[in-house]
Parts: C-alpha cells; sequence; structure tokens
C-alpha cells in the first residue's frame, strides 16, 4: 500500500521545480493543514489536498471554521469558492477513477494517479485544471517575514526531534518545555 508520504514525495518530484517555487508538505495555514503547498515565484499559491478514501473526500466538505469575533461558521469549500482563502487555487490528488468527476466543485483541480506496485512508479494525470479563485498574492494576505521565521524553527525542531532519536542529548530540549506550558 503507497503511504501518503510516499506520494507526496513522488508528486512534488515529478511536478515541482524547486529553483522557481516553495514547496511545503503538511503546511498549516488559515485553519486547516495543506497536503501541498506550492508558492511560484510571482507568490501565487496552489494548495493540493490528498485524498485516498471516498469517505476522507467527502469529509473534506464537512470541515469548518468558527470566526472568532462574529462567532459565525464557515465550510472550508464556501471560502475557498468565493475566495476567501490565502491559496489562489486549489486541487485534490486522487486514486485514478476513485471518484466521478462530477461530484467534485468547479472550482477545484483534479489531478489523479496511478501507481503501479510491480515497479513502484506513480504516473500523475491533470484532468482538470484549478480556477484561480482570486488574484492577491500569498505573500499580500501573509506576513513573509514571519512565514520565513516559522519554517526556520519548524526545520530547527524537526532537526532537535531527529536527532534526539538517534543519540542521547545531554540537554533538556526546549521544545518540550515549551509545549508542556
Amino acid at each position: 500500500m503507497l503511504k501518503i508520504e510516499e506520494l507526496v514525495h513522488a508528486y512534488i518530484h515529478a511536478n515541482c521545480d524547486f529553483e522557481k517555487e516553495i514547496i511545503l508538505s503538511n503546511h498549516f495555514h488559515s485553519d486547516w493543514e495543506a497536503d501541498i503547498l506550492i508558492i511560484d515565484f510571482d507568490g501565487f499559491s496552489h494548495e493540493i489536498e490528498i485524498k485516498l478514501s471516498k469517505s476522507d473526500f467527502k469529509n473534506d466538505f464537512k470541515k469548518s471554521y468558527i470566526n472568532a469575533r462574529t462567532g459565525e461558521k464557515f465550510l472550508k469549500h464556501d471560502k475557498i469558492c468565493c475566495g476567501d482563502y490565502p491559496c489562489n487555487s486549489f486541487s485534490f490528488l486522487l486514486p485514478m477513477g476513485m471518484i466521478d468527476h462530477s461530484v467534485i466543485p468547479e472550482h477545484c483541480g483534479i489531478i489523479e494517479f496511478y501507481h503501479n506496485v510491480d515497479n513502484w512508479e506513480t504516473e500523475f494525470y491533470l484532468i482538470r485544471q484549478p480556477k484561480k479563485v482570486h488574484e492577491d498574492s500569498y505573500w499580500k494576505l501573509n506576513d513573509k517575514d514571519l512565514f520565513i521565521r516559522k519554517m526556520a524553527l519548524n526545520l530547527l525542531q524537526r532537526k532537535m526531534e531527529i536527532k534526539g532519536r538517534h543519540e542521547e542529548l545531554i540537554f533538556k530540549n526546549p521544545f518540550e518545555i515549551k509545549k508542556l506550558k
């Protein structure tokens, strides 16, 4: 069975340009986690949500957000299709033939994949381009300096977690201390 991490790795290496794009996986923005977030040179962003089962796909349309100031509840895809979302476009990455394309909203792009278990190769097929839901740059909607600082902190935390798994650290991990507070 193909793991989601392997699928992300295969997609990114087959379809992304690391010299021209910022590519993140499992990145939290807004109130949801993007499986893959791609930000191009001009600051336009594309979120790709991976769904490996029909139930997981259906649950994506139930995700909601409650505005802290007004208490108003919004569904994720209502925010996306009306342009009230930091990403310029949104796509689903699905196993080939899992979902009938007619049930996928028109604003969503569709990317299907076929994984050959015999040679462990994965092929990707762009079925439908996503619609651009707004023209604002990701950097107009998000503080670029804060974004870079968060990225640096995430890298440091991951390095410390990996290092801690392979060797005994002689100092208290400050990231674990902050989690306890």
